[in-house]
């Protein structure tokens, strides 16, 4: 018997349709069923996060972003005080648990380079969404994904985070925020001295000191120009010396306090630096406007009793907290020449434990932690200086954060080896003994001495 060719062709069309929906009904849109692969990369995994500032507020809504691509992945953030932070960590490595992402200061770097796992060439991560249509399934798509190259990271952040976190090639690490030193000046003192605006260069800044200044009986201080000059009572002492040393042209790679080889009569940009610092705690200096009988740096300034001082933005919430009448303003630090502005920054990188045992998750959150869309989250919440280039504009114009944030194009530090702690010592020990000495030639000692101390610590 002899098959009509429309019905044969009508009857594989209906035999084609039936095929599709009994896989459709099945199987799902586009086969849902994960594999023994994608499996094993999708079960739960907590990531423990340790950090010393911003609590889990701060990660919400990026947390909730993550896991809605990576539902298994737990982030548990655990915050410490800065006194205990150090101790906490090491104690936890020696007991062979703790975090599998952690926060350092960039200066610990050199100190914990060794307990850093560094950022792999790629990622591989489940990601899981909803199909589309009337049969709502989970697909899982397993992608790997290049990590930045240093580029990229060139092109996305300041100079400074590629000079500080690129070691041999590897990048040990991420900042959320690029905070550099800024200068906090009181504006109820500025109006009362005459002073319009904060001063831009250093001789500016000298002449406003003298101008705020106020003695009382036996010469002794009842309100300060500024807090400088001592290295017990002023809490960013080795950052103040620091930018006033590159400021003035001081090789910062370890001669920052030797004078010119070549010319005896002619001490180094690093000495006259710290001759300049301490010249406003000595009492027969025009510029004489602090003492280490003075209370702390940022506490007298939010009692009134001081017209400029240094700090970082995170100094902020202190002086808000803590004396919430005072008129206060912000911004940039003083130059030795505006034309070629030079600053200094401070800053806490986001990074992962060597211990840690999911690194490929490790690293991926910080990475998504650190696209512009996630960071701009952190950053409402937290006001915090942005750390990538296409994020300045937009605080540029903010009154608290448009100092810091515009300073991190010519932000820069100096490496201080695997105790940046005791390289600070170092300078606070050369500042107290500097002025107590009663001659320049054992001026000299003592900041020969301090380098030599420094360099004990590189």
């Amino acid at each position: 018997m002899l098959i009509n060719k429309k019905h044969l062709r009508k009857y594989f069309n209906l035999l084609s349709i039936f095929l599709i929906i009994s896989f459709l009904a099945t199987c799902g849109f586009g086969c849902k069923t994960p594999s023994q692969q994608i499996k094993a990369n999708t079960k739960p995994i907590t990531l423990n996060y340790w950090r010393v500032y911003d609590g889990s507020d701060a990660f919400d809504s990026i947390i909730t972003d993550y896991q809605t691509l990576h539902p298994n992945i737990t982030i548990n953030i655990r915050t410490f005080r800065y006194e205990e932070y150090e101790q906490q960590l090491l104690q936890a490595w020696a007991e062979d648990r703790g975090p599998d992402i952690y926060s350092i200061p960039e200066s610990w770097l050199g100190k914990y380079q060794s307990k850093i796992h560094t950022m792999p060439a790629q990622t591989t991560m489940v990601f899981q969404h909803q199909s589309t249509g009337l049969q709502k399934e989970i697909i899982y798509e397993m992608k790997t994904t290049p990590t930045p190259t240093l580029r990229q990271l060139k092109d996305d952040y300041p100079d400074i985070v590629t000079r500080n976190l690129v070691i041999g090639g590897k990048v040990y690490g991420l900042p959320l925020s690029l905070d550099t030193l800024v200068m906090f000046y009181n504006k109820d003192i500025f109006n009362n001295s005459g002073i319009v605006t904060p001063p831009a260069t250093w001789s500016e800044f000298q002449a406003d000191v003298q101008k705020i200044v106020r003695f009382g009986a036996n010469n002794k201080i009842v309100r300060a120009g500024t807090a400088m000059g001592t290295g017990t009572n002023v809490e960013r002492c080795f950052d103040l010396l620091s930018v006033l040393m590159m400021q003035n042209g001081a090789d910062m790679t370890g001669g920052m306090f030797l004078p010119n080889e070549n010319d005896k009569s002619q001490t180094s940009p690093g000495s006259q630096a710290v001759a300049f610092y301490t010249d406003f705690a000595m009492p027969l200096k025009s510029v004489y406007t602090w003492s280490v009988e003075m209370p702390n740096a940022l506490s007298a300034f939010m009692a009134g009793q001081v017209g400029m001082v240094f700090g970082y933005n995170f100094n902020l919430s202190s002086i808000r907290s803590q004396a919430p009448g005072i008129s206060f303003g912000v911004a940039p630090i003083p130059q030795v020449n505006a034309s070629a502005p030079s600053n200094y920054t401070n800053y806490w990188i986001e990074t992962v434990s060597w211990k840690s045992t999911h690194p490929n998750e490790a690293w991926d959150f910080i990475l998504f932690m650190s696209q512009k869309q996630e960071l701009a989250k952190y950053l409402a919440v937290t006001q915090r200086p942005a750390p990538l280039k296409s994020m300045i504009a937009s605080q540029a114009e903010d009154e608290y954060l448009h100092a810091a944030s515009t300073q991190t194009l010519t932000a820069d530090n100096w490496y201080r080896g695997s105790d940046a702690i005791g390289a600070e010592n170092v300078f606070k020990d050369m500042v107290n003994q500097y002025l107590n000495a009663s001659s320049d030639e054992e001026k000299n000692i003592i900041i020969h001495n301090a380098l030599s101390k420094l360099m004990q610590t590189l």
